[in-house]
Formats: structure tokens, sequence, C-alpha cells
């Protein structure tokens, strides 16, 4: 089994940061690549960032150069760094991972999806 929990949401002013934090754990063989995606009320499931094991990353056109992502290896981590959030960044965050289990093997991969953290930014 693998688990995602993250950390690091709340409520915060427009103009201001906030770090999210992801770690998975459990019978993990190899992560491929680990992220976040929101979903805004009403809204569908939306990319906010997802970095490869190559540490290729992919941002949102609405995040770029205000979001930086990055990972930890060694702890299987993954952290997103929020800057000048605005009010429609507020969603709840989930986190994100694609990954070998040690029990299927580097043939199989899986997708898992964290419980989700709320970022609420007021105008």
């Amino acid at each position: 089994q693998v688990e995602l929990v993250e950390s690091g949401g709340g409520l915060v002013q427009a103009g201001g940061s906030l770090r999210l934090s992801c770690a998975a754990s459990g019978s993990i063989f190899r992560i491929n690549a680990m992220g976040w995606y929101r979903q805004a009320p009403g809204k569908q499931r939306e990319l906010v960032a997802v970095k490869d094991s190559s540490s290729n990353a992919t941002f949102a056109d609405s995040v770029k150069g205000r979001f930086t992502l990055s990972r930890d290896n060694a702890k299987n981590t993954v952290y997103l760094q929020m800057n000048s959030l605005k009010p429609e960044d507020t969603a709840v965050y989930y986190c994100y991972a694609r990954i070998n289990t040690i029990s299927m093997g580097p043939n199989y991969e899986f997708q898992y999806w964290g419980q989700g953290t709320q970022v609420t930014v007021s105008s």
C-alpha cells in the first residue's frame, strides 16, 4: 500500500505565500512523477505542477512564475511553494503521484492521490 500525506494548506491574503508538502510512504519501488492538482468549487480538477523522475516539470500557465515545485527524493516528498497568491488560486489541492510498487515491480504504474488540503486566498 502507498499513502500520500499532505500538509500546509490554509487561509492567506492575496499576494501572500504558502508552501504545501506531500510525503509518500509505503511499498514504493520507484516514484515516476509527483506533484499537485487542484479543484475549485464547481470546476474540474486541473493540473498545477508535476515533476517526473528526470526533473522535467510541467506547470499550469496560470501559476507559471508564481509557483515552484521541488522534490526531495530521499524523503519521497514534494513541495509546492506558492507565491503571489490570487483569489482564483482558492481550491482544494491534491497531491498526485505515479508510482511503481514493490509488489508489482517496474512494469506496472499506479496513480495515487492525497486526501486534499484547502487553500483559500482572500481578496
